[in-house]
């Protein structure tokens, strides 16, 4: 199909008519509403996923307004789907965006998650990536894992049966936060890395060849990206 309309004109020809049409019908699941959830939330938006659900439970606070897109000075001390509805209000009103203002437990994961065609992790702490990664093996459904530490990040697009988190994170211990606990988050690390993420994202939706078994690096400081290789056995 060679019709596009013209918000989404400019998608062509990096997409073809097809697959603009075809992510008007898929379903994305977005957890985490923060630096890279707000970026992901919104460039899905503007590049035609039309249905969207928006997971998180915190509020905006002064240390959010460095880097995260969502958040204002109006708006602190409200939730972040909040902020997530009157922004992509704003930027597609075709969007059906459902907002959970819960936090993600094992015992409402599959609840929230079922029926999504791909989900990204947008969290911000080891267990509940881990947790998000059972959860999408236990529904067959594709993960795109994404986390930032001051100029470094990190992307991996994770299919039912790879648990490639497990070989991520094996020597990094699963009490709490990253190393971004200890290097910040930079407002552009997160819109780096939240792209990256998408563009994932989107060739997962379109049926595209996606780096699978695979963690992209990202290092902003001296402008370097490395893919480290994982066994898939």
């Amino acid at each position: 199909m060679d019709c596009v309309p013209l918000r989404y004109s400019r998608n062509v020809q990096a997409l073809s008519g097809v697959e603009s049409q075809s992510l008007h019908t898929k379903k994305v699941c977005v957890v985490g509403l923060g630096g890279l959830g707000g970026y992901l939330v919104e460039t899905l938006a503007r590049i035609g996923v039309l249905h969207i659900t928006a997971v998180d439970y915190d509020v905006f606070e002064d240390n959010n307004l460095n880097r995260q897109i969502f958040s204002t000075e109006l708006l602190l001390g409200r939730p972040k789907t909040e902020g997530a509805a009157i922004r992509i209000g704003q930027v597609n009103s075709s969007v059906v965006l459902k907002t959970i203002t819960e936090k993600l437990v094992a015992d409402n994961a599959a609840e929230i998650l079922r029926g999504h065609d791909c989900v990204v992790d947008a969290l911000d702490n080891i267990p509940a990536r881990l947790l998000l990664q059972e959860a999408c093996e236990e529904l067959n459904t594709p993960l795109v894992h994404g986390s930032i530490a001051g100029w470094y990040g990190q992307v991996a697009a994770i299919f039912p049966g790879d648990r490639l988190l497990n070989k991520i994170y094996k020597n990094a211990g699963v009490t709490g936060k990253g190393v971004e606990k200890q290097l910040g988050n930079l407002p552009f690390t997160a819109s780096v890395v939240a792209s990256i993420q998408a563009a994932q994202t989107v060739k997962i939706l379109c049926g595209r060849k996606v780096l699978r078994g695979a963690l992209i690096q990202i290092d902003l400081l001296n402008m370097e990206l490395d893919t480290i290789r994982f066994d898939q056995k």
